[in-house]
């Protein structure tokens, strides 16, 4: 998408103001109340690829499933105390999981849902899984306001849990009916 516009506008306001946003969530611990899947009994190494690619996708179903619903504190519990987004139109970099929490709260709940288009899943060594893939942006009530855009999520897999460490949102254009 050559200008910023719609949804775009949110999701790029999203990774500016998470670099920047101070706000603390509640004062539990969100580990604590971690979502039951990001427990894992069995070790990726051990996985199938099919098992994998499954289990990758609970996880994104699930944290996304958070996002749309402004669940802020199952949202939170997917990612360490310190993780790094970033974004192809305004950057981004290291950042909290307060400030990354603080920013949707801010710029996404309500304004802004996420679809999954599609996925691939890649077991990554001693670290845990790849996940590459399109997703798709709109405003709620609005039809004609959507846009997709190519995402690369990294999942650590440490503790028998699974950790949402670094993301990358590129190539964000009109929707693609054909990826």
């Amino acid at each position: 998408m050559k200008n910023v516009n719609g949804w775009a506008f949110c999701v790029v306001i999203l990774a500016a103001t998470a670099t920047v946003a101070f706000a603390q969530v509640s004062s539990k611990d969100s580990t604590q109340s971690a979502a039951p899947s990001l427990h894992a009994t069995k070790d990726p190494a051990q996985m199938s690829p099919a098992e994998l690619t499954a289990t990758i996708r609970r996880l994104d179903a699930e944290l996304f499933d958070a996002y749309n619903r402004c669940q802020l504190e199952k949202f939170g519990s997917f990612f360490p105390e310190n993780l790094e987004f970033y974004h192809d139109q305004t950057g981004g970099g290291p950042m909290t999981r307060e400030q990354l929490v603080a920013a949707i709260k801010q710029n996404i709940c309500g304004k802004v849902h996420r679809d999954l288009v599609s996925i691939e899943v890649f077991p990554m060594n001693h670290y845990g899984a790849l996940e590459t893939g399109v997703h798709r942006f709109s405003h709620p009530g609005i039809d004609n306001d959507q846009g997709d855009a190519r995402f690369v999520q990294l999942w650590k897999y440490e503790g028998r849990r699974w950790w949402l460490t670094r993301v990358i949102s590129y190539d964000h254009n009109e929707p693609v009916r054909n990826r």
